[in-house]
């Protein structure tokens, strides 16, 4: 990797850091009862859950190299269909889960968006419907997919996948399970995650590294700046809907 390169990848996992926010605590911990979270989870199928293929695909649209094109491609596959883990699309995945936590699937057909989770909305879907297509790729691919365990799930990349053993005990770590009570049996989308996302994880970098230019990188990082502006954002107001203060 070239010195120029080097820095923009430092730079792009020192925003990954920073995607922190003051209440996670709250969820992670069980600390809010979870019919009070039903806010949380219908800001984010709206925001991005539901139509993460569809903006995977807009990218695709611009026609990037072809290496590239194939790496999202597999992406979209499996977020559509679930044709690479051997399950289901991962919005089914994600509704299967709701009713794990006893929400009826009406109650995300028609969910209006805070007007924080509508501007994170817009920045999602301008970049990923604007040329050039590398942005929306470092925005969908290193941000919304990505978190601050960016550093370590990279170093991950070079030790053997998780077996069936880790995975599943993985999810009875799960938040939903350990202090909600949630059937383990409803975590398919968390077993697909740990099956599947490390290899696509290597691949977001891998195109977005590969192919940005040197006259890219100031407006990459700004857009993936903006993205971590307008998430935490996003979280505050998903935190005020679910009764959480600071």
């Amino acid at each position: 990797m070239d010195p120029s390169t080097a820095a923009l990848n430092e730079r792009l996992l020192s925003v990954l850091d920073r995607k922190q926010h003051w209440a996670w605590p709250s969820f992670a911990q069980g600390k809010v009862p979870l019919p009070q979270l039903l806010p949380h989870f219908q800001q984010e199928w709206e925001v991005y859950v539901r139509d993460f293929p569809v903006l995977l695909a807009r990218v695709l649209g611009h026609g990037p190299p072809a290496r590239v094109r194939g790496m999202l491609a597999a992406n979209l596959y499996e977020e559509q269909t679930g044709g690479i883990s051997g399950s289901a699309p991962h919005p089914e995945l994600f509704l299967q889960m709701m009713e794990g936590c006893h929400f009826s699937r009406a109650q995300f057909e028609q969910v209006r968006l805070l007007p924080a989770a509508a501007a994170y909305r817009e920045h999602l879907d301008r970049t990923s419907r604007d040329e050039p297509w590398i942005i929306g790729a470092a925005v969908l691919t290193l941000f919304v997919e990505g978190s601050a365990h960016e550093r370590r799930e990279l170093l991950a990349l070079s030790q053997p996948a998780p077996g069936p053993a880790q995975i599943e005990a993985s999810v009875r770590q799960h938040p939903l399970v350990r202090f909600h009570g949630v059937d383990p049996a409803a975590l398919s989308l968390v077993r697909v995650h740990k099956l599947v996302e490390g290899g696509h994880r290597g691949d977001a970098w891998e195109g977005v590294l590969n192919y940005v230019r040197l006259d890219q990188h100031e407006p990459l990082v700004a857009a993936v700046e903006r993205a971590l502006d307008l998430w935490l954002a996003f979280r505050d107001s998903v935190a005020e809907a679910c009764g959480i203060e600071r």
